[in-house]
């Protein structure tokens, strides 16, 4: 890997060309939902609302070529400690989880703040990507998600010069979840991102897996997906997302700072305090005998998001 820098320059922070031509490629991506509409059609919206089943073509060119982990272990093996601290009790207890209604709030540095209905993001450009999801505590699956990309959500929302992060507030539903009477966290749990990470075409804002809805234990309706992070980083059961110009305070660094970085990537090379991360658990094995990959693999992708920076400070 490559030598970083200990400082951080402005410029790799909030790279300006970002800025400077956000406006001219959302005019030249289209700004409304119509116009972006290439997701669920009437019909195939109904079937979702009536059974679950969620279609979308696999976006091969986004998609790692490994056998996806079985459903029954994505969704019986999570982490939402709404329900529980345990990786069972999530899927014992989810389905008190209130999915419908449900809206997201998007709002902040922003030219149009909107508040969205999950079915009418259901009509955004919905596709299947397998990627690789790698936990913090060592443990790593293969999940074919389907959703859509981050920056088809900020096209229609038109972001400002001054939107250097992205905020993500997830739901408190506290006759639903019976995790929050401990105060683990200060509920609700949020999330962030720089701009650049948001915007970059690996982000999805997932809505589904395996062909159906998003089971509630996996975060439905939707929740953020980052392959090169860790999988605290995707925020479950999103109802807010803020545009906003300084770094937000987000849970896990506001609990355990020396364990949990803002930035989270995967990385082999920076051990978490109590265990190392050069080798994870792939379940269903048992031994963390895989060899971790730096930013899970998709470094050619996204290691130059973090040119100048030392990642073993900004962890």
């Amino acid at each position: 890997m490559a030598h970083f820098k200990d400082h951080i320059p402005s410029s790799e922070i909030t790279p300006k060309d970002i800025f400077l031509n956000r406006r001219s490629f959302m005019a030249a991506a289209g700004g409304t939902l119509a116009a972006a509409s290439m997701g669920l059609s009437p019909k195939q919206l109904h079937a979702a609302q009536i059974d679950g089943t969620l279609p979308a073509t696999r976006n091969k060119d986004f998609s790692v070529d490994v056998t996806p982990t079985a459903k029954n272990i994505i969704s019986t093996y999570n982490n939402y400690y709404e329900f529980g601290t345990d990786k069972s009790s999530p899927s014992r207890y989810a389905e008190r989880l209130v999915t419908r209604p449900w809206t997201v709030e998007v709002t902040g540095e922003v030219e149009t703040p909107r508040i969205f209905d999950i079915d009418d993001l259901l009509k955004l450009p919905l596709q299947e990507r397998v990627y690789r999801f790698r936990c913090v505590e060592a443990w790593s699956m293969v999940v074919p998600w389907i959703g859509f990309e981050f920056r088809e959500l900020a096209k229609l929302v038109n972001p400002t010069s001054k939107a250097k992060y992205v905020e993500f507030t997830t739901v408190v539903q506290k006759e639903n979840m019976t995790g929050l009477r401990y105060p683990i966290i200060d509920w609700p749990y949020k999330e962030g991102l720089r701009i650049d990470e948001a915007m970059h075409p690996l982000t999805l804002l997932t809505v589904g897996l395996y062909g159906d809805l998003l089971p509630n234990q996996n975060g439905a309706p939707i929740r953020l997906i980052v392959p090169w992070k860790y999988g605290f980083k995707g925020a479950k059961s999103i109802v807010r997302i803020a545009f906003v110009e300084k770094q937000p305070k987000t849970s896990w660094v506001e609990i355990q700072p020396q364990e949990y970085g803002f930035y989270a990537n995967v990385n082999p090379a920076v051990s978490h305090p109590r265990w190392s991360q050069q080798y994870e658990r792939a379940l269903p094995n048992l031994f963390a005998s895989q060899p971790t990959l730096p930013f899970n693999g998709y470094a050619d992708q996204v290691a130059s998001l973090y040119t100048g920076m030392d990642l073993s400070k900004y962890y």
